[in-house]
């Protein structure tokens, strides 16, 4: 049996303690916390706890696993250039306000274990922390130059996978809308007319499955902030497993304890500036 221990930090203040857990220590698979704590093997200072308890920053946070933790990070492809991932859900990209562990560290650290002078590797788009998928990774500041260049002339061709509540009329379609972003409260807004600050948007679907929950491929024509999630909410079709922009009943329904959202296949093309990834497709499976 594997035993992990910490202290928590002041940024998951308040957190509850398995959704602190799969922030620090995104290497246990979520079947395996679940049987942590059915067997009552996870404790906050000494003592046992139920996955609704909340954390408070110094406490000792044990976790014992009858399985270790799988690898940090899933690495899809990599040269000298570029390390593309398939990220985890729950995992952020980035540090952020509630602490834990972020892929930019996990990646860095994977790079470290085999070149010890080895430079941060750097994101060259965003997912949000709910949402899995390929991400692309430069490792210096050439390629990252190129990459991010590449990604504001969308000469990037990224494809996502999701579920919706309800079947989509018509099946398939190009949506255009105005997307106001509002930073302070952390989520955005879509309307049909523009007004100041707000950013046209284009979401392009096709169904695969269709139903009373709907299984969608979507191409991001803009790349906006929330767009998949907030476009289609606004729509009449959320996201299941969304609560900011979908339906919580819809999903405690479904049992829905996550955001059913992938990033599953990206086709990279660089105008010839890194020639090994021109034209290429990379795809993952769905975890979903």
């Amino acid at each position: 049996m594997a035993c992990y221990e910490w202290k928590v930090t002041v940024a998951a203040e308040g957190q509850r303690i398995d959704a602190s857990i799969r922030r620090f220590l995104p290497e246990i698979p979520p079947h395996v916390l679940r049987e942590s704590f059915q067997r009552r093997d996870v404790k906050l200072n000494g003592k046992r706890v139920k996955p609704d308890a909340r954390v408070s920053a110094g406490q000792l946070v044990q976790v014992y696993c009858m399985e270790p933790a799988a690898p940090a990070i899933d690495v899809v492809y990599e040269d000298d250039d570029v390390l593309l991932i398939n990220k985890r859900a729950g995992v952020s990209v980035e540090s952020d306000e509630k602490g834990g562990a972020c892929l930019a560290e996990l990646a860095h650290k994977y790079i470290l274990a085999r070149d010890s002078a080895a430079q941060p590797p750097r994101p060259c788009h965003r997912l949000d922390n709910q949402t899995c998928g390929l991400i692309l990774f430069a490792k210096h500041a050439r390629a990252e130059e190129i990459l991010l260049q590449a990604f504001r002339e969308r000469t990037m061709d990224k494809r996502y996978i999701c579920l919706v509540r309800g079947m989509m009329k018509p099946p398939a379609a190009t949506c255009k809308a105005y997307l106001l972003k509002d930073a302070q409260a952390a989520r955005v807004t879509i309307l049909d007319h523009p007004v100041p600050g707000a950013k046209s948007i284009a979401t392009a679907y096709e169904t695969l499955e269709s139903g009373p929950i709907s299984r969608l491929r979507v191409h991001l024509l803009t790349g906006r902030t929330h767009q998949i999630r907030a476009h289609l909410a606004a729509l009449g079709h959320p996201l299941l497993g969304d609560d900011v922009y979908g339906d919580r009943a819809f999903n405690r329904l479904h049992h829905a304890r996550r955001l059913m959202l992938c990033a599953a296949s990206l086709t990279l093309e660089t105008g010839g500036q890194l020639p090994q990834l021109d034209g290429r497709t990379f795809t993952i499976d769905c975890p979903f």
